[in-house]
């Protein structure tokens, strides 16, 4: 097994990167865009995810939806936290296995009567342990985080607006 030096890791309160950024589209087309699995490949910043089958969007805290990474695996994902237009966060794990310690979290804020909203991206590694694991998490941080609200603000511009 691989080992990292605990030493050599940031402080847990520096295991959460977070990016922010106002986005020309109203908050319920950039919420539908993240709340449902099947349309996350398209504004992933990482280029991590393949796909997802249709018609896992989430509608509460409980729910697990399932992504195929780009390397052929299979990920759980754990919605722990959940409020309809605003707030949604998940934990990954193998299917069928307990998180694995990351938390991904996005928050959509309307802005006053706009068809404008500020968007924040959360990755929180802190509960990590996996040394593989994190080693990828100390390759995530605002810059791919932003590069995800980025894709995802494109991608917002061109939907139908309710």
């Amino acid at each position: 097994m691989e080992h990292i030096d605990e030493t050599a890791l940031p402080a847990p309160q520096d295991r959460v990167a977070t990016a922010s950024r106002e986005v020309d589209a109203p908050a319920g087309v950039v919420f539908e865009l993240i709340a449902d699995p099947a349309r996350q490949p398209e504004w992933d910043g990482n280029d991590n995810l393949a796909g997802a089958e249709p018609g896992q969007r989430v509608t509460a805290a409980g729910d697990v939806f399932v992504m195929t990474l780009r390397k052929g695996v299979d990920r759980a994902n754990h919605v722990v936290e959940f409020e309809e237009g605003r707030r949604i966060a998940w934990k990954p794990s193998e299917v069928g296995g307990e998180p694995f310690g990351q938390l991904w979290r996005w928050e959509v804020e309307g802005i006053r009567d706009e068809p404008r909203c500020r968007v924040t991206h959360t990755y929180d590694w802190t509960e990590l342990t996996d040394p593989g694991r994190i080693r990828r998490a100390l390759r995530t941080g605002p810059e791919q985080l932003r590069a995800s609200i980025d894709r995802l603000a494109e991608l917002a511009r061109t939907q139908p607006q309710a």
